[in-house]
């Protein structure tokens, strides 16, 4: 279910319920409805609008009782239809992990892959997408991304050849720094991307004043990093109950309230939550489930936030 058929979807339950009508089949079999999707150009794919991120979580498990809670973890989200798992070289053995886990489940094709490129070199470059290949464990990563800017124009060179080639299906840049954004915003114009991944919660919207719109106009893919904001958002609010209104988007957790607020930005982003726990999956996921707010919602949500 693509985003642009949810705007005011909130708006239509809350009349539905007022004439006494049935309930939509989504709003009946939560458990049950359609993911809402984003469309990742390059690689031609839609794909469900909650992901996961590796960053610390994934980067050094050590028993297996480690290695079951996310080999776990990664199982339920595929089962309940995530497909989006990002993660990068610098995220300790994150890749590896995520390479070995995925291939012992067997659910590769199920997946979209995404990581990332790093270095300082176009030598550095290519040896470190060959060690990606290698930990991810598969023949072609559905993304790759220059992280965090570093020697971006040479590493998206590099990029064009391996999509060019069918390595990869889409290319991008990242960014987690507010500092960075107006460089970022200089090399979306001067550079033809499919992909961008950048810092975006509800008390952290610099991106939505420029990047975000812009990234909307190029009809670029969004890849929201950091939605919670670096864990102040659950700080602010713990302890406090939800409002009541926000059962009309179908926020049953923070979390969900949090994500469906990054999720229902016009700019269709894909938010990537760190998930390690089954739980964490089974309720980021709710977040990628329909209604999303409208824009008076949305707007209430920050003022909501503002205020803590």
């Amino acid at each position: 279910m693509h985003r642009r058929t949810l705007l005011g979807a909130g708006g239509a339950l809350a009349v539905t319920l007022a004439a006494g009508l049935p309930l939509p089949l989504w709003a009946r079999e939560r458990g049950a409805s359609t993911l809402v999707t984003a469309r990742i150009p390059g690689a031609d794919q839609d794909v469900p609008v909650i992901g996961i991120g590796t960053a610390r979580r994934y980067a050094d498990p050590q028993s297996a009782a480690d290695f079951d809670a996310l080999r776990a973890t990664i199982a339920r989200f595929v089962e309940l239809g995530g497909q989006v798992i990002d993660t990068a070289p610098s995220y300790g053995r994150a890749e590896a992990v995520v390479g070995q886990l995925v291939e012992e489940l067997g659910v590769r094709d199920r997946l979209f892959l995404a990581t990332k490129v790093g270095v300082s070199s176009r030598a550095e470059g290519l040896a470190e997408i060959e060690r990606s290949f290698a930990n991810l464990r598969t023949q072609r990563i559905d993304l790759i991304a220059v992280h965090n800017l570093r020697d971006v124009d040479n590493q998206l060179d590099i990029l064009r050849d391996l999509k060019a080639a069918g390595r990869i299906r889409a290319l991008g840049a990242t960014t987690s720094f507010e500092r960075q954004h107006a460089d970022f915003e200089a090399m979306m114009r001067r550079q033809k991307l499919d992909v961008i991944q950048i810092d975006y919660a509800l008390d952290n919207r610099k991106a939505a004043e420029r990047i975000l719109p812009l990234a909307r106009e190029q009809g670029l893919a969004v890849m929201i990093n950091l939605p919670f904001g670096r864990g102040r958002l659950f700080e602010a609010t713990k302890g406090r109950p939800l409002p009541d209104w926000a059962a009309e988007f179908g926020a049953a957790t923070w979390a969900q309230f949090f994500l469906k607020y990054i999720v229902s930005h016009p700019a269709g982003p894909i938010a990537i939550p760190g998930t390690a726990q089954v739980r964490y999956a089974e309720d980021n996921l709710g977040a990628a489930r329909p209604p999303l707010p409208d824009e008076a919602l949305r707007r209430r949500m920050e003022a909501l936030v503002d205020a803590l």
